[in-house]
Parts: C-alpha cells; structure tokens; sequence
C-alpha cells in the first residue's frame, strides 16, 4: 500500500518565470523512512509542502498533476483534514511551539480539534518523543534537543500515518541529534508511521533510512534503497549531496585500483572496518608542535552567572569560571545544547554582565569599557545572520557601523569588504532575501568592519548544506589575515578539525577539556560524557588503528595505503 501518490505534479511559485517542480510522478509506501536530498532550490521543502496541502491551499500558485496522500487528494482536501494525516515538523521548528508549557503545546492542535482526550493525547505523544515526565515544565526550560522533540510530539499528538521533518537536525548537537533519530526510528517500526527527511547528513541517512530520493532541477533523478543510493558518489557529489565519509575515502581508494570494483563501497564504520581491512596504518613523518601562546585577549575570572527563573530556582549557567584566549588563537567553543557556548560569548561582548567575577577585553574589564569602544574592540555575528541586517541594502548594512563612527575612507573600505567576501553583484540586495550562505558572507563583512581584535561567530554553518558549509570553512579560513583571534561556537566537528587551533569543551558551564584537537578527540572518557563527536572518517580511522588520528578523508588517504 502506498502512503503517497503523486502523478505529472508540476508546481510554479507566483511570479516565477520557471517552474519549481517538473513533471514529478513518484510513489512512496506505507512505512518507509525516506531521505529527501538535493542541492538548494532543487524543490524538496516545495514537495513536502505539496503532500501537507499547504501547497495550494495556502501558498498560490500554479499547480498541475495530483498528489493523494493517505488516500485523500490534496487537492480537495482542506490543510485541517490532511494535518490528521500528515504531520510536519519544519526546519524553524521553534515557530511551532505556540503554549507555555510542555503538555500545553502538545496537545495544543488536539484540543483546536475539540478531541475531548486530548490531554491524553498530548501525554501520549510525548511519551513516544522520550519527554515524560516534562509535562508541567516551562516550554524555555527545554534544550533545544528537547525543543524539536516537541514539535514533534505536537505533530504526533494527532495521530499522522505519515510525518515530514525538514532538517531535524541542522541546529543540534550529536548526543541530541542521535535521540531525534531514534526517536523517528521508534515511531517508523514500531509504530507503523511512514517518515519523511529532508536531510543532508549522510552518515545519519546511512543509519537509519530505507530509501533515499534524490531531486535535481526540480525533478526526482531516481528514488533508491539507501545501500544502492550512497554508491552513486559522483551523481551525489554533482548536485552537492556528500555521501558518508567512509564512502567517500573508499570511493578514492577504488578509484586508485586499492579497493576491488566488484564489492559495494561501506556505507558505515562497521562495514568499513572490513573494506579497509588490508590496508595498513603508515604513522607520520614528524608530530606537530603547538606554538606557545599569544599574549592574553579576554581573560574570565571567578565568573559566575545565574538566570533568573519563572518556575524553580536560577539557572547557574558558570560558577567559578576562569579561561584565558589568547592573541592570534582560532578557538573552536563545542558542547551540547545548553552547556553556555552563546552566553560565554555574549559576557565577552557586553551584552549579559557575571553576577560575580571578571571578564576583560586586552587588560580592561569589559563593563568599565564605553559601548563605542567595545564594539570597535570585539565583534559578534550572530546564529541567525538575518538578525544582523537593519538596511534595506547589504552594502548599508556593512557600510552602517563606519558611516556612524566616521571612519575615514569607509566607501572604500566597503567596496573591499564586498569585494573581498564576493557580495558586489548582491550589494543592492536586501540581506534577508539572500540565500543561506550568500547571508552568512554579508553577516561576517558586517563583523569585521570595525577591524576588531576579536571576532566571534556563534554557529556560522548551522542550517547550510554541505557544499555551502564548505564554502563558508574557506572563507574563515582566508580571514586570518584580517583577523588575528577567532571564537567560533559551534556542532560542526568537520569544521573544528578542520580550521581550529584550539579546542575548549563546555559542560554545564564547565571546562571540561581545552587543548589541540588531538588531545581533546583522541579522549574518549570525555567526548562520551559531553556528547560530542569526531567526523566519522576519525572513528573510523582509529577503528583500524588506534594511533590514527585522522580528521579529514585527504589525511585517512595518506596514512593508510596497502599492507
């Protein structure tokens, strides 16, 4: 039994010259859990949209074909009846948590249906999204884990056979992005409901989907078993979909007459572990010596910081906390969800003050410094880029900082900044209608225009596919000739492995661990107890060989050649 019908489904937005679906005919059975992939714009949130009805009931345009979902054509069936049997949870998922507390916003849509059960309901959905016993809780209180978990539940409370997640897991760390997943995979086995992704992660499709669709143009290319889908690394690669890192480093290998042809490329660390099993581990020429450090930027002291709670005692979020950052270094700030890595950089910037304690910028504590000064001295671009933008122009918007202040020759420094981070051809564009990594480019021109000393990014590839993410690696990467000292707070390991001196561990307000990457990843009593984990072609390295410490599919090739 199919769950899903869709025949010739071509779809135009209002105003667009071209369609964003073509001709798509596709059929999706009861119970699958399958991964939407494609490079942006390729129309994988439009479908989705289409099976939820909001495409054309709410979102006009023109629209050919039929799409029946669950047995009802979207077409003659209102967005109410079709959330009964299609649930969504949508890659802003915190615009979806509308009530106060927990069991409030989960059978929240229950009750808009008048269900006389519907707190029933909501318990019964949370139960299932792994958040009994949160009921009575403060929907602020939740991580952000937590956070998507209930919009899922909200989802769920009303019952779906099939649920569309977009993204579920673009803005978390992998302790909690691993429990999502079970989450879905509980709900697809156990329960009868058919899942559908939106997703770039790979390593995660490899784990837990049954099929994977790929759209390019606005089409479906193919719809696979998700074994069969992850060998076809150059059709991937050419619409920016990477397959797992074990698939690619054996795909290298294949291709240099190391691996056999007549054998499917592993899709998983097991199944790596014996494709690679010839292969032997060739330990590097020399080791690498950190240089000693810089002198000290920002120091904490004996900071402390406590927010003040609706419900319960105050959140301590740092108690006693001292950290020196250092001249020059490039820091990588990881934890889980919660752990403090955006309020560490907000007491750095001024914007929240310890409750006891110290914090200083280049020898000066932090609240005796003017606002002017500060903002001249140490810059944050924010998660949400858009939150940076206040012109209705990107040139405005970097050039604004300047402008006020009477910096000379600041035209001319922003035909640099717009030159330098490829924006010319935009800078009459608003920022918030750019694309997700054309907006990350302005949001750090924007960051760096003072010329800081010290410059700190909160989650600067969150929310970007992988081709964008490594467009944005390349750019900081360029910066650090702009600017000496760089904190970026971030879950992205492939990023902290691949441009970070420095790595710092919170947890619950704590330093865990600070030092290389080699230190931090090769402990693995502490990357168990935060949460935290390397880029899988690591794990997979040291599964071979425990000396390896490999963090990137270029250096698994070198150290590892035929036996």
């Amino acid at each position: 039994m199919n769950a899903v019908e869709i025949d010739g489904l071509t779809y135009t937005y209002p105003g667009a010259a071209q369609p964003t679906l073509r001709n798509i005919s596709l059929q999706i059975e009861q119970g699958d859990f399958l991964a939407v992939v494609g490079n942006n714009g390729c129309g994988k949130s439009t479908l989705c949209k289409v099976l939820n009805g909001l495409i054309p009931h709410f979102i006009t345009g023109e629209m050919e074909g039929k799409a029946v979902v669950g047995g009802l054509d979207t077409r003659k069936s209102e967005v109410a009846v079709l959330a009964r049997k299609v649930g969504y949870v949508y890659q802003d998922f915190e615009n979806q948590i509308v009530r106060p507390t927990v069991l409030d916003d989960a059978s929240y849509s229950c009750l808009n249906y008048a269900f006389p059960d519907y707190l029933d309901r909501g318990r019964d959905a949370l139960e299932l999204c792994g958040l009994k016993g949160r009921e009575e809780d403060y929907v602020w209180q939740l991580s952000g884990g937590q956070t998507h978990l209930l919009a899922l539940a909200g989802a769920v409370s009303l019952q779906p056979d099939i649920l569309i997640l977009d993204e579920p897991i673009a803005q978390l760390d992998p302790m909690h992005a691993d429990r999502i997943y079970e989450v879905l995979r509980n709900l697809n086995e156990n329960h009868g409901k058919t899942i559908v992704v939106i997703e770039h992660h790979t390593e995660y499709i490899a784990d837990y989907c049954k099929h994977v669709l790929l759209m390019k143009d606005g089409r479906v290319r193919w719809m696979l078993p998700t074994d069969e889908a992850l060998q076809r690394v150059g059709e991937l690669e050419e619409c920016n979909i990477f397959p797992p890192q074990v698939t690619q480093a054996a795909y290298a290998l294949r291709e240099r007459g190391a691996l056999p042809v007549d054998i499917p490329l592993p899709t998983t660390v097991e199944g790596g572990r014996a494709a690679f099993a010839n292969l032997a581990y060739v330990p590097p020429a020399s080791q690498y010596t950190d240089p000693a450090p810089g002198e000290t930027t920002v120091s904490f002291r004996d900071v402390s910081l406590a927010y003040r709670s609706v419900k319960g005692e105050p959140r301590t979020v740092f108690e006693g906390l001292d950290l020196d950052i250092h001249k020059g270094e490039r820091i990588a700030l990881i934890g889980s969800n919660g752990a403090g890595k955006s309020t560490l950089m907000k007491l750095m910037v001024g914007l929240l003050k310890p409750n006891a304690g110290t914090v200083s910028l280049l020898g000066e504590a932090i609240g005796e410094k003017r606002a002017e000064d500060l903002s001249r001295q140490i810059s944050l671009v924010y998660q949400n880029p858009e939150e940076m933008f206040i012109k209705d122009s990107i040139r405005g918007d970097i050039a604004y900082a300047m402008e006020v202040r009477g910096i000379p020759d600041w035209q001319m420094r922003t035909d640099a900044l717009l030159s330098r981070f490829r924006l010319t051809e935009l800078q009459n564009r608003d920022g918030r209608l750019l694309s997700g990594g054309q907006m990350r480019r302005a949001s750090l021109a924007i960051g760096i225009a003072l010329d800081p000393e010290v410059l700190l990014l909160d989650e600067p590839t969150a929310n970007l596919d992988i081709a964008t993410r490594r467009e944005i690696m390349a750019v900081l990467t360029d910066m650090k000739d702009i600017v000496q000292t760089v904190v970026i707070a971030t879950h992205d390991m492939q990023l902290v492995c691949q441009w970070a001196d420095r790595i710092v561990v919170l947890q619950d307000g704590k330093v865990v661990a600070d030092g290389p990457r080699d230190q931090v990843f090769s402990d693995r009593k502490t990357t168990q107890q935060v949460g935290i984990r390397p880029p899988e072609i690591f794990t997979m390295a040291r599964a071979l060989d425990e000396r390896a410490l490999c963090y990137t599919i270029e250096e698994f090739l070198d150290r590892f050649q035929e036996g």
